[in-house]
């Protein structure tokens, strides 16, 4: 007798991940947390109306996660707000609405990206699948309404870059920290004893040419963004000088590529092509794709370097207080713990954990003072 192939609609129902659940039960009532605390912040009503209805559609979210969590047999307690959450409330509260709004802005673009992936990689008939699309919508739509709150267009989703001020601040800080450390520790090894001078001039001498590297990489960086813009924008200028008409149907497609109808969009086109100025900014925008940047070269090297050299300075800190092994016990144990919180700090970029943030730097610091001492005890060796 040949045996019947069961089919997915007699298949018992699999086990959902119901970990998965109450992680997104977690990021549903952390980002309504956010959102109250950015309506509080916020001294434009409008602006305060839209972040307490992006909140109680978080609510809803919750609602959904907590219902199918209890048909599993999991409940859920009151909501903690992660170690990752507290940080973003109490920089929210110390920088105002224009930090937290990135922030996010960010999180409602992974939490489209993670509901879609989930939707994808659940089986049929699996609990949570339907919900995971119905909730990657409705980020989507939150995500888009950041998004023109911030003066931003596109899907910010699909957005991968971080900016601002606090990001240099902590990348810089982590590089100096990092480099330095490598140096003192190769210092330390090279020697039986610590050399308390020898370690002092190679650790402050790391911290000028970290700053000043950094800095001016920082610099160039900036300068070389804004010259490719510059040069972009000039030809879009000629462009529309030269050839208006082309320019014209250009900007109608875009507008009929975003679902204007062909007549509208087309009106709509030669409307701003009366406005060479306002055609040239919306060109720039919908077909460059360029935003207009704040960004100053001059501001990006001295965040940098700055960072860079207090960075830097942690290593070599206790050196101008301590002696010996003393001196090199505490400055190991003092940049160690700034590697936990710099990569804590990390977290508010990468999405991750706090905890698991500070523990990655953590190893990463360990590695460099493990191969910075052995290098440096090695090299003493052969000298």
């Amino acid at each position: 007798m040949a045996t019947l192939t069961p089919t997915e609609e007699t298949q018992p129902a699999r086990t959902p991940d119901l970990d998965a659940f109450a992680h997104h039960w977690q990021d549903e009532a952390d980002a309504a947390y956010l959102y109250r605390l950015l309506a509080d912040a916020e001294p434009d009503t409008k602006k305060q109306d839209i972040y307490r209805r992006l909140a109680d559609v978080e609510d809803r979210h919750l609602e959904i996660w907590a219902g199918l969590l209890n048909q599993h047999g999991r409940r859920v307690g009151p909501h903690r707000p992660t170690a990752r959450t507290r940080m973003l409330a109490f920089l929210g509260r110390r920088f105002g609405p224009s930090f937290l709004l990135p922030m996010l802005l960010a999180e409602e673009g992974r939490e489209v990206k993670a509901y879609l992936d989930m939707h994808r990689t659940t089986g049929r008939n699996v609990a949570g699948r339907d919900e995971a699309l119905l909730l990657a919508k409705e980020s989507a739509e939150h995500a888009t309404t950041l998004n023109a709150v911030a003066g931003r267009t596109g899907e910010p989703w699909h957005q991968t870059g971080a900016g601002g001020f606090l990001r240099n601040v902590v990348y810089g800080f982590n590089d100096g920290l990092t480099a330095n450390f490598g140096l003192v520790a190769g210092v330390i090894g090279a020697s039986a004893v610590a050399n308390h001078h020898a370690v002092i001039v190679a650790g402050v001498a790391g911290l000028i040419a970290d700053a000043l590297s950094m800095g001016s990489s920082g610099y160039l960086a900036a300068q070389s963004e804004r010259e490719v813009y510059a040069h972009e924008i000039a030809m879009e200028r000629d462009e529309i000088a030269l050839m208006p008409e082309i320019e014209r149907d250009e900007l109608a497609l875009i507008y009929e590529a975003k679902g204007i109808d062909r007549e509208h969009a087309y009106a709509l086109a030669t409307q701003v092509m009366a406005d060479p100025e306002k055609m040239l900014a919306e060109q720039v925008q919908e077909e460059l794709g360029i935003s207009e940047s704040a960004t100053s070269p001059f501001r990006e090297a001295w965040i940098t370097g700055t960072a860079t050299a207090i960075g830097a300075l942690i290593p070599v800190m206790p050196f101008f207080f301590l002696t010996g092994r003393t001196a090199a016990v505490v400055a190991f144990a003092v940049a160690m713990l700034s590697h936990w919180v710099v990569g804590a700090a990390r977290s508010i970029f990468t999405g991750r954990g706090v905890f698991r943030s500070g523990i990655d730097m953590f190893v990463v610091g360990l590695g460099v003072a493990a191969v910075g001492y052995y290098v440096g005890e090695w090299i003493a060796r052969l000298l």
